[in-house]
């Protein structure tokens, strides 16, 4: 097996090899300043940018003066970075795009208000695919955000640079979002921690809660379970969503054993050979820790593919019809690439389905409720199959080509998308080639802290590979 062509900043700097919570700590005890720890992420950031081609937009100065008089908050003086597709004051905001000329947002979005209150400190902006809608980030002018594990591979999408900055340990966190596996799918690639939480756990931009079914939602991407957790206590403490049950301050595995159901087939295909033994061998270690493992199927009618594609293409047709009354002048349509027009058109020629598709789709929440009568946690592959190379999904290609490779990787995201309901991805698994393999546990609506509290149990069971490794 040749080499890998891996990529890290991890040194004996302030950060060293800490998570989040390590560096809170470190900082509390007076080890290092926030001036050090600061400066230790930007240092990392530019020494593997070059190779990753991860980051959207830097603010270096923002951090520094921050780091001088840092913001209360558990994870005051953290160093982080926000993907690019949510406002952040005084930085532009580009979707991955080059349909417009880059404006600077006026002022912090509803999730960066949140985000920011938590103490973190922001470096810049992360890149990802246009408008988050490829699983790969493939800027036909860019290049591609690269998987520091191996560059030759994608860092997944659409959160894309985040990930593989979190990676290759320039931040120890940093923020994602996912509309169809954008957090989970670059988790699974790149050995991370990435929850999806339920519909509406964080506060989130108004364009994003306006969506005729929300399938957005917000977080961050880890590299340790305690740093997802910390994260969702902190926000707890600033957004509370009254509607669902509290997660609460998770610092160690639950006592109750839970009925696990087990699937590898997907909604598009079942997993191929490799990824399926994987998620089998998964399946037995929670068999070991005394769970109970059931093989089911997906709670979804055969209708569940195309309308979720059918509503997917109808939010590009959206952006791509809307663009130019949203950004003037500086509106260029033909500099999409082919998947954003490939989706439009899509959408287009088939609006008359999309009203049944959408009732459908809510129609999906009732299904996972009754799914998660029976069960406590569904476990699946993130992903169908190991990480693409570069090019695989190239947005540049024909829309057919794109679309069946696209719907083939990630047929087992979606769902959750849909039915709101929460799910993470650890990096429980590793390839042949020894790449990270994301395994993915989902659970009902507000059930966070059971998903946590079972990560914690696997992340002690099964420690995942670190990539100094």
């Amino acid at each position: 097996m040749p080499p890998m062509s891996r990529v890290h900043a991890f040194s004996d700097d302030a950060l060293g090899d800490l998570d989040a919570v390590g560096v809170v700590e470190r900082l509390q005890a007076g080890e290092a300043s926030v001036q050090e720890v600061v400066d230790a992420a930007i240092a990392r950031t530019e020494a593997v940018n070059g190779e990753l081609g991860a980051v959207a937009y830097r603010d270096y100065g923002r951090a520094r003066n921050e780091a001088r008089n840092p913001r209360g908050g558990y994870f005051a003086g953290v160093p982080t970075f926000v993907k690019d597709n949510v406002d952040v004051g005084g930085m532009p905001t580009m979707q991955g795009t080059d349909a417009w000329t880059p404006y600077v947002a006026k002022k912090d979005g509803d999730f960066a208000r949140m985000y920011f209150a938590t103490g973190l400190v922001p470096l810049g902006k992360t890149r990802l695919s246009e408008y988050g809608f490829s699983a790969s980030c493939e800027h036909p002018r860019l290049g591609p955000v690269r998987n520091p594990w191996h560059t030759d591979h994608t860092a997944g999408a659409s959160s894309a640079g985040s990930s593989a900055l979190v990676a290759a340990g320039a931040v120890p966190i940093a923020h994602a979002n996912d509309g169809g596996g954008s957090i989970r799918i670059p988790a699974a690639v790149n050995g991370l921690v990435g929850l999806k939480p339920s519909r509406g756990r964080l506060a989130q931009d108004a364009l994003m809660r306006q969506q005729p079914v929300r399938i957005v939602a917000d977080g961050v991407v880890t590299r340790s379970v305690r740093d997802t957790a910390a994260f969702y206590r902190e926000a707890e403490r600033i957004y509370r969503p009254l509607e669902m049950p509290p997660i609460g301050d998770l610092t160690r595995p639950g006592r109750k054993r839970l009925r696990i159901a087990l699937n590898t087939t997907g909604l598009t295909r079942g997993a191929d050979a490799e990824v399926t033994r994987l998620t089998e061998e998964t399946a037995r270690l929670l068999e070991e820790l005394g769970h109970t493992v059931v093989e089911t199927d997906a709670p979804v009618p055969p209708s569940f593919p195309d309308d979720f594609l059918l509503y997917w293409a109808s939010l590009a047709l959206a952006l791509v019809t809307g663009g130019r009354a949203s950004h003037g002048r500086s509106w260029v349509r033909a500099n999409h690439d082919a998947l954003t027009d490939g989706l439009a058109r899509h959408a287009r020629r088939n609006l008359h389905r999309l009203p049944g598709a959408i009732v459908r789709l809510r129609r999906s929440t009732r299904d996972a409720a009754l799914f998660f009568d029976k069960y406590d946690v569904s476990l699946t592959p993130t992903v169908a199959s190991p990480t693409p190379r570069i090019g695989h999904l190239d947005p540049t290609a024909d829309y057919e080509t794109i679309i069946e490779r696209l719907m083939d990787w990630v047929t087992f995201t979606p769902l959750q998308n849909v039915t709101g309901t929460p799910a993470i991805s650890l990096p429980l698994a590793t390839t042949a080639t020894g790449l990270p393999q994301g395994m993915m546990l989902g659970s009902g609506f507000g059930h966070e802290a059971v998903l946590l509290e079972l990560s914690y149990e696997l992340e002690q069971a099964r420690p995942w590979a670190r990539i100094t490794g």
